[in-house]
């Protein structure tokens, strides 16, 4: 039972991050891993900073919004 609400709990907090547009850490992370092994991976905040330069500042400057 324990693990079942961790699982939804993961599954709840990638679905948030996803809804507001925040790409996945871990995601990354495994990427990275996977294929790109000689690069070093950015940390948490790196990686989270960088996320939101190319979200809200990615037309100089101007938030690009659906409404």
């Amino acid at each position: 039972m324990l693990n079942k609400i961790r699982e939804f709990n993961a599954y709840r907090k990638q679905f948030i991050s996803l809804l507001v547009g925040v790409p996945s850490y871990e995601t990354y992370v495994e990427h990275m891993e996977l294929h790109h092994p000689d690069m070093p991976v950015k940390s948490r905040k790196e990686f989270f900073c960088e996320a939101q330069e190319a979200r809200y500042n990615a037309k100089g400057g101007k938030v690009s919004r659906c409404c």
